[in-house]
């Protein structure tokens, strides 16, 4: 039986999730601390305008463990997610989203393959969204894999865990929006970060509305994607 982790910083980006985060954050408490010794659970609640953040106020309340991290206005994806890795404590990170379509109990595959990588990066086994979302994520894997040389399955899968230390070397980062992982896996790519990929399940959302692949976010990601390539500043 594998040891538990020394330490684990959990965090889950969120935005108008009410409707679930309960019922993800009562998950997180059941599987994180038979994974890790010493452990927090992080919401970043990305300017919601529902009651998520009072929902996780309320249960953090009870459980220590668990901390609200709250942007005042609603400031995108990566933001929310550079804010969750700037907030994390613990000597791993692990981050997914908080609308319920991963399964936490996954964790413990990547967990096993740490042994192998200091970064851990899931890929959906079988994507459960639109077509159109399909079609868009296909094409912008092949974009970033002819720009940037960066072969990963599965770029935007919200399922990653990666040492601290590691983390460190890239921060912060710059992106605000959609591209922030690409961001991240581009920049420790060029540092010649060790990374291995873990296949994981993917769920059908049963509650809110997704908030990516807009006409905005696929503008502000093109965006991205050539600054980055030119050497110029994100923010």
């Amino acid at each position: 039986m594998r040891q538990r982790a020394a330490s684990l910083s959990v965090f889950f980006p969120a935005y108008n999730e009410q409707d679930i985060i309960g019922t993800t954050l009562a998950r997180a408490q059941e599987v994180i601390p038979r994974v890790a010794r010493d452990y927090e659970i992080i919401v970043v609640d990305d300017g919601s305008s529902d009651g998520t953040a009072a929902i996780v106020e309320e249960i953090a309340g009870r459980d220590a463990h668990v901390r609200l991290v709250r942007h005042a206005a609603n400031a995108g994806y990566g933001a929310a997610l550079r804010t969750g890795f700037a907030s994390a404590r613990h000597e791993l990170v692990f981050f997914t989203d908080a609308d319920g379509q991963f399964d936490l109990r996954e964790i413990d595959a990547l967990l096993d393959r740490l042994s192998e990588a200091p970064v851990v990066v899931g890929f959906r086994l079988r994507r459960s969204d639109p077509w159109y979302r399909l079609v868009i994520a296909k094409v912008y894997n092949l974009i970033i894999r002819v720009v940037f040389g960066l072969r990963v399955r599965d770029i935007d899968c919200a399922y990653k865990l990666l040492r601290r230390d590691v983390l460190q070397q890239v921060m912060p980062l710059e992106s605000s929006g959609a591209f922030v992982s690409s961001e991240l896996l581009i920049k420790l790519r060029r540092l010649g970060v060790p990374m291995v990929e873990q296949g994981v399940h993917h769920y059908p959302r049963k509650t809110g509305v997704s908030k990516g692949a807009t006409p905005r976010v696929i503008a502000a990601t093109m965006r991205d994607i050539v600054r980055l390539r030119l050497g110029r500043r994100l923010a």
